[in-house]
Parts: structure tokens; sequence; C-alpha cells
């Protein structure tokens, strides 16, 4: 399972309405670097999932539907992504050749546990707890820049920390 692109401008949407604003689609494809094509097509599919409300008319736009602290990761890739799979052979209906008897090989079923520890992951917290260190930064005025696609320092402990830790 990858996080698809769609996925992380639908997570910076709501981080940008999470402030208890109404903002219009240009607003927050401006704000949150969003093409605008992919960003009505996301806005649609937030409201279709009961995570957004929009407001019709001039003084129209999108709000969240509820608070960031009622909302998870999971919540949002399930409205955008059409499967939040670690892999296909987790798809129902999947016929995998390795199967022998009616039981699923070892492989899958390690994938299986991978799975359910990814979306309890996604599940755990709620997107007011994700964004407070970006809320808390932009409030003080000391909100950085967007690093470059590629310069992430994959060293840094938040990645070698136990997921039951996280």
């Amino acid at each position: 399972m990858f996080i698809t692109k769609e996925s992380d401008y639908a997570v910076r949407i709501i981080r940008a309405l999470s402030q208890n604003t109404k903002r219009s689609a240009r607003e927050l494809c401006e704000e949150e670097l969003v093409p605008r094509q992919y960003g009505y097509k996301i806005l649609k599919k937030l409201e279709k999932a009961g995570l957004l409300r929009c407001y019709r008319g001039a003084a129209g736009g999108y709000a969240l539907a509820k608070p960031s602290a009622a909302i998870t990761l999971f919540d949002v890739l399930d409205a955008v992504d059409d499967a939040l799979l670690f892999t296909e052979c987790l798809e129902h209906g999947f016929s995998c050749p390795l199967n022998r008897g009616g039981k699923e090989c070892g492989i899958h079923q390690e994938f299986a546990r991978i799975q359910k520890l990814i979306i309890a992951v996604l599940k755990g917290k709620s997107l007011a707890e994700i964004f407070a260190p970006d809320m808390l930064r932009k409030m003080s005025g000391k909100a950085k820049a967007r690093s470059p696609r590629g310069s992430r320092n994959w060293d840094d402990d938040s990645f070698s920390k136990p997921l039951a830790e996280l």
C-alpha cells in the first residue's frame, strides 16, 4: 500500500480546514499546493464520505463536517483511495495459487497481520493530534517552508520507534 498523491492532497485540504474556517476550493488548492484538477475531485470525495460540508453560492466554500479530533488518517485515506491494501493478495476474492487445501499460505497470514497493524496505526490518532505541531508553528510564526521532494531526513528517530510508541 502506498499513500497516493491524491491521499496526500486530501490530508492537506483537511489540515487547512481544521482551523474551523470555511474556504473556497481555489483558496484551499492555492494554500496547500494542490493542483486544481485534483482539488475539486478530492473535495467531492471528502464531501461524499461525510468529512466535509459544501456551502453553495457566492459566499460558499467548504468546511469540516466534524471536528478534526473526530477524523483519523484512515478516514481520509478510505474516502479518497479505492483500496487500502498492503498487497493484492488481501483483496476480497483474490485467488492465490499458493493456498493449499483451503488454507492460506504463511506469507498471506503475515501480510494480513501487517495489514491489521497498518490500519490500527492509521486509526490510532486523530488529525487534531497529528496537526497540533503544525498549528503551533503556524501560530508562533515559525512555520518552515516545505522541504523539496526527496530531502526527508530518514535518520530522524521517529522512524526507529516501535509501532506501540507511535
